[in-house]
């Protein structure tokens, strides 16, 4: 099954959380927590563990996140767990990786499993999917 949804980003908030041992690369690496509410197919929210090494001047760099949802797939309610993380070189998304957790899914989504993806229109619309199957 596929579910398709827009969301906003309703809260980013950089953690004071540094690696040790210290280690000084190229680019910075931060960690932030965020949450998203989503809307269409898939709604509810999300809280999520975010990290990242990128450049904000030149919108170089790769992210990993890790999210916990909470809401509806086409109806059906519960929770569950999503990992996804991309690399851009300043106006492209490459090294795409996306998945759901398994033996995450609570309530009507208990045994969730499956993949997605997300794109950032011109205009700025985030966009997410799922390819899921419930089992």
């Amino acid at each position: 099954m596929r579910a398709t949804a827009t969301f906003t980003v309703k809260a980013f908030v950089p953690a004071e959380l540094k690696p040790e041992p210290s280690v000084t690369t190229g680019l910075p690496v931060g960690v932030a927590t965020m949450e998203k509410h989503f809307e269409g197919e898939v709604t509810g929210r999300s809280a999520t563990l975010f990290t990242a090494a990128y450049d904000q001047s030149t919108g170089v760099g790769t992210y990993v996140a890790m999210e916990s949802f909470e809401g509806s797939l086409q109806g059906r309610e519960g929770a569950f767990n999503f990992v996804h993380s991309a690399t851009t070189s300043g106006s492209d998304r490459t090294a795409e990786f996306f998945t759901i957790v398994p033996s995450s899914g609570t309530r009507e989504l208990a045994g969730i499993s499956g993949s997605g993806g997300m794109t950032v229109d011109a205009d700025g619309t985030h966009r997410m999917w799922f390819e899921y199957q419930l089992g």
